[in-house]
C-alpha cells in the first residue's frame, strides 16, 4: 500500500500550500481565486454587450495566462433534511408539524429522482520564478556553498516574499478585471486551498454518512 501511495503522489505536482499559495515541485507558484457567477440570461441586451466587452478588455489586458476551472458537484441535501427534521420536532402546532413533515418527504423524493448540482468557478493565476542554475556560472556554486544554514533559510524566505509579491500583483490585475465585469472574487486561503484539492482527489468523501450528534 505504501508503494501505491508513493506512486500516486508522483503524479501530483503540488509540493506544499503556503500562505494560500500553491508551491509546485518545479518551483512554480499558483494563486486561486473563487469567482461568482452571473445570470447572463436575465440581463438586457445592452447589459449583455457591456459584460462581453468588459470581459474581452480584461482578457486582452493580460500579459500572462490564467486557467478557468469549473467544478460541478452533486449537492449534499442531508444537512438541510436534518435541519428540517429538528424543526419538525420543535413544532408545537400540529398543522405546521404535518406540513413540515410533508415538505421533508417532498424534498427527499425530489432529490432522489433529480440530480441537483452545485457549480463553483475558480481562476488559477500562475507565476514561475526565473531560477539561475547553480554551476552554470563560474564560481557561483562556491558562493552558495559558503552560506550557513541560517543564511540559506533567510535567502529562501526573501526569495519567497519577492515571488509572492509578483504573484499577488497578477492576482490583483485579475481581480480588478473581473470586478469590472460584475463578477465578485475572493482569494482562497491555505485551508480553503487544501480543502479544494482534498475534495478533488477524494470525491467519495461527500457521500459518507453523516456523523451522529
Amino acid at each position: 500500500m505504501a508503494s501505491s501511495k508513493n506512486s500516486t503522489q508522483q503524479f501530483v505536482p503540488i509540493k506544499e500550500v503556503r500562505e494560500g499559495i500553491l508551491m509546485l515541485k518545479d518551483g512554480g507558484m499558483r494563486g486561486v481565486l473563487l469567482a461568482s457567477s452571473l445570470n447572463f440570461s436575465l440581463k438586457s441586451e445592452d447589459e449583455k454587450n457591456a459584460i462581453i466587452f468588459q470581459f474581452q478588455d480584461f482578457l486582452n489586458s493580460l500579459d500572462f495566462s490564467v486557467q478557468i476551472v469549473i467544478q460541478s458537484r452533486k449537492l449534499d441535501i442531508r444537512p438541510y433534511i436534518a435541519l428540517l427534521e429538528e424543526q419538525e420536532k420543535k413544532q408545537m402546532n400540529d398543522l405546521m408539524k404535518i406540513q413540515t413533515k410533508e415538505y421533508i418527504e417532498f424534498i427527499k423524493s425530489f432529490t432522489e429522482t433529480t440530480n441537483i448540482m452545485t457549480k463553483n468557478f475558480f481562476i488559477v493565476v500562475p507565476y514561475s520564478p526565473v531560477s539561475l542554475s547553480v554551476g552554470k556560472v563560474p564560481g557561483i556554486g562556491n558562493i552558495f556553498a559558503n552560506k550557513t544554514k541560517k543564511e540559506e533559510v533567510a535567502a529562501n524566505e526573501a526569495t519567497f516574499e519577492e515571488n509572492r509579491t509578483q504573484l499577488e500583483e497578477r492576482m490583483s490585475v485579475v481581480e480588478q478585471g473581473l470586478i469590472r465585469t460584475g463578477i465578485r472574487v475572493a482569494r482562497l486561503g491555505t485551508e480553503e486551498v487544501i480543502e479544494l484539492f482534498y475534495k478533488a482527489f477524494n470525491p467519495g468523501e461527500t457521500e459518507k454518512p453523516l456523523k451522529a450528534k
